[in-house]
């Protein structure tokens, strides 16, 4: 983040010099507020509209104004973001809502903070949108905006081809062999090659699939869904069903609400034949070629039993995760070592160690799901903690991550309240939420760890899981039950020292100590999300990619859902929630750019 954002502080009413605002009418001051700014964006006039925002207010914006992913922070900035792209944009028919879950509605998350916050719609020259106000009481009894959000949900000539706009013919007899045709591209190469068959990449395909762009997805893996198959056997994801639903097809009300990987991996199975996604398996891409002249890639893919194809296609989206090769500590004497070693990407069940001893190296997400597998087989298991971790409940993980995320609330408006703030805002929120939790709804599982020797942190900030995930994609616990097995001492926890070498039955550690152990896992991560593109693509063309995971000084991902650095190269990386919001801003940039619709170097700002 940038100075300005990095230090952002709230807009309590201490700061802005005025009185909670007992008596206000939620809808009668948004009503006030948006006809200012619809009257200003209807003329032109980018000074008044910036007079309606705080000195250091945000515009937030997901391809409406920009084409682009950006957090716009302060008046100046706003300005000249409204300067250069107001006018060519087109912003019209703006529209306060007045349906009941995105009416106005007057909030206080803190005594010391006041908020209104409404939603609108709005279009463009090119589609239409939904945006998010935050306002805050200001001097003289006005209201300012502090955060507003304009996110672009489908293109004017484009559409979705879902609901009323779904196929209408009937088909007598053909349907199985024209699907089964339109998999084997056999006359023609797709527009897109998607790289990777796990929820991300058919996501992406989907979306690209019913917003017209022909799609091939590849896997290496012989069925779809075995990136969460072959995974260890004790995986369940640790957000819930509301927070995890699939586009187009949302799953059954019975379904639970922590979903067991196995399970989520036939779900994606599912998901790709009943959205007739077109899906190659066992394939893998042997050689890449990027032309200059013609902006295609010709891309050679080995099909296993099925030979060799070459196809000719505009873009390569890779989705293949979070993080790259798996990450193995250099720790001397391996080869003394008498049993297993293996990293936690090769584990699969504890089931084949009863009656033997388990270390676990590493004490985030996999490491503490991979220490209870081993315990509720009976394994004598201990961790090892190589630094500190961030733990907190999957109920207190469900109430600020997933607040919007409920039975029966929409899970569109959902995704767009989740990320209508931009990350300096969730980290000053998060600063105040986070030591909240531990000292109330956590404080049980936190004080029961530090008896034991478990060390944990607030994450960077004392802002918690969000820093984490975008600047280590990694380094925290959501509790689902392990915590009480090292607070009872039937995990047992190793830290304070480092590990010097393997010794023949085990680790021995630079406080002298040794743990036998008949197997070590290493849930010590993975490397740089660039690594599968390096590999497919060589070096010339990974050396104009940047940075991708992270943040940038706009509290933004660097490299994912958007501009990466080279053209027709994109990554698509996330949790089954941002993979299903962000996958339709990405297939709507594809689609943009193949009607001649965009042409991002012609968009400056």
């Amino acid at each position: 983040m940038s100075t300005d954002q990095a230090t952002h502080q709230l807009p309590t009413l201490g700061r802005l010099g005025v009185a909670d605002p007992t008596d206000v009418s939620a809808l009668d001051v948004a009503k006030a507020w948006f006809e200012g700014f619809s009257s200003a964006v209807k003329s032109k006039d980018t000074t008044s509209i910036v007079d309606l925002f705080l000195e250091d207010g945000f515009w937030k914006d997901v391809l409406a104004l920009t084409w682009d992913f950006r957090s716009i922070g302060g008046k100046t900035d706003i300005k000249r973001l409204l300067d250069a792209r107001l006018a060519v944009t087109g912003i019209s028919a703006l529209k306060l809502s007045s349906e009941p879950t995105s009416a106005p509605v007057l909030q206080k998350p803190y005594p010391d903070l006041a908020l209104v916050r409404f939603c609108f719609e709005f279009e463009t020259n090119y589609g239409k949108g939904t945006g998010v106000c935050y306002l805050v009481p200001f001097a003289g009894g006005n209201w300012k905006a502090y955060t507003l959000f304009t996110c672009l949900d489908s293109l004017n000539d484009f559409p979705e081809k879902v609901g009323a706009l779904r196929n209408p013919t009937a088909d007598h007899g053909t349907w199985e062999e024209r699907v089964r045709q339109q998999a084997e591209f056999p006359n023609n190469d797709p527009t897109v090659i998607v790289i990777g068959a796990g929820h991300t990449g058919l996501e992406i395909a989907a979306r690209l699939k019913y917003i017209g762009v022909p799609t091939l997805v590849i896997d290496r893996k012989p069925r779809v869904g075995d990136s969460w198959r072959d995974r260890y056997k004790a995986l369940c994801l640790h957000d819930t069903i509301w927070y995890n639903q699939t586009p187009y097809l949302q799953f059954p009300t019975t379904w639970p609400v922590y979903s067991p990987a196995p399970k989520l991996a036939d779900w994606l199975e599912g998901y790709a034949k009943f959205l007739e996604l077109n899906v190659w398996t066992a394939s893998t891409i042997t050689k890449t070629a990027w032309d200059e002249k013609t902006k295609t890639w010709t891309v050679e893919i080995s099909r296993g039993g099925h030979g060799t194809r070459v196809l000719s296609v505009k873009h390569l989206v890779f989705a293949t995760g979070f993080g790259g090769r798996a990450v193995l500590p250099d720790i001397p004497g391996k080869a003394d070592y008498k049993g297993t070693a293996v990293h936690s990407s090769e584990f699969t069940s504890a089931a084949n160690y009863i009656g033997k001893k388990a270390i676990v190296v590493g004490a985030c997400n996999s490491g503490h799901d991979i220490a209870q597998d081993f315990h509720n087989h009976g394994v004598d298991i201990t961790m090892y903690q190589r630094s500190s971790t961030f733990v907190v409940s999957v109920k207190a993980v469900a109430a600020m991550l997933g607040a919007f995320y409920q039975e029966g609330f929409p899970t569109d408006l959902a995704d767009v309240l989740n990320t209508s703030l931009p990350n300096a805002v969730v980290r000053q929120l998060h600063k105040r939420m986070v030591p909240d939790v531990a000292n109330t709804t956590d404080k049980e599982i936190l004080d029961g760890l530090a008896k034991v020797g478990f060390k944990t942190n607030l994450g960077p900030y004392e802002a918690g899981i969000i820093p984490l995930l975008y600047e280590r994609a990694g380094g925290y616990y959501m509790d689902t039950g392990t915590s009480k097995h090292i607070i009872n001492g039937t995990i047992k926890i190793k830290n304070g020292s480092s590990i010097e070498q393997f010794t023949e039955k085990g680790l021995k550690f630079a406080d002298g100590t040794e743990l036998h152990a008949d197997v070590i896992v290493f849930a010590t991560g993975y490397g740089d999300p660039r690594d599968s593109m390096r590999e497919v693509c060589g070096p010339e063309v990974a050396a104009k990619v940047g940075q991708v995971w992270g943040m940038d000084d706009e509290g933004q991902v660097p490299g994912v859902w958007r501009d990466c650095g080279h053209e027709g190269l994109w990554f698509g990386i996330g949790n089954l929630a941002l993979s299903r919001f962000h996958s339709l801003h990405l297939a709507m940039q594809i689609k943009a750019i193949e009607e001649g619709i965009l042409n991002k170097s012609e968009v400056v700002f």
